[in-house]
C-alpha cells in the first residue's frame, strides 16, 4: 500500500510538472506581434485546430470582442462576446469550413500605454482562394500593462452591399 502511494505521488508530481505553461512572449511583446498572433490563431485550413489558448491569452480579463452588422431581421446590432463566447460560437464553423482572416492596412495611434488599431481584413476559406469570403475592418483596443500587450476590446464590421469599406481602407499597407 505504502509503495502504491508513492508511485501514485510520484505520477501526480510528475504530471503536473510537465504541464508547464507555454511561453507566449514573443506574440504580446508589442502591437504588431500581437495583431499578427490574432489573425494568426484564428486561420486555419478546414479542418485544422486552432489555439484556443494562446487566442484567450491575447485578451485582458473582461475584455470584449463585439460584433456589428446586419444580422436579424436587416437591423444593425451589436453582438458582445468574452474570448470563451468566441470560440463557442465560431470552433465548430471555423474547423467546417476553413478561415484564413489576412490583415490589408492598418492605421496606428498609440499614447503612452493604449493603442487603438483600424485593421482592414480580407478573409478566405482557403488560402488559394483568389476572391474574399468577406472584408471588413476590425478596431482594435490594445493597453499595455509594462510588460505585454493586451487586447481589451476587439470591434468588427463587415463589408455589406450598403456599407463598403472606404477605398482608403483598402490599398495595401506595410503596416
Amino acid at each position: 500500500m505504502k509503495n502504491t502511494l508513492l508511485l501514485l505521488a510520484f505520477l501526480i508530481f510528475t504530471g503536473i510538472s510537465a504541464q508547464e505553461k507555454k511561453d507566449y512572449s514573443k506574440h504580446v511583446a508589442s502591437i504588431d506581434s500581437t495583431v499578427a498572433t490574432l489573425y494568426a490563431v484564428i486561420s486555419g485550413d478546414k479542418g485544422e485546430a486552432r489555439d484556443w489558448d494562446l487566442f484567450k491569452h491575447l485578451f485582458y480579463k473582461d475584455a470584449k470582442l463585439i460584433a456589428t452588422g446586419k444580422y436579424e431581421k436587416k437591423q444593425t446590432t451589436l453582438r458582445y462576446m468574452s474570448s470563451e463566447d468566441y470560440i463557442k460560437f465560431s470552433e465548430k464553423w471555423l474547423m467546417d469550413n476553413g478561415f484564413h482572416e489576412l490583415e490589408i492596412k492598418r492605421d496606428t495611434q498609440t499614447f503612452g500605454n493604449i493603442a487603438h488599431v483600424l485593421s482592414t481584413y480580407e478573409a478566405y476559406n482557403s488560402k488559394d482562394d483568389d476572391t474574399p469570403l468577406i472584408r471588413g475592418i476590425n478596431s482594435i483596443q490594445l493597453f499595455n500593462d509594462g510588460k505585454r500587450w493586451w487586447i481589451v476590446n476587439l470591434y468588427w464590421n463587415q463589408e455589406s452591399k450598403e456599407i463598403p469599406v472606404p477605398e482608403d481602407h483598402l490599398s495595401k499597407s506595410s503596416n
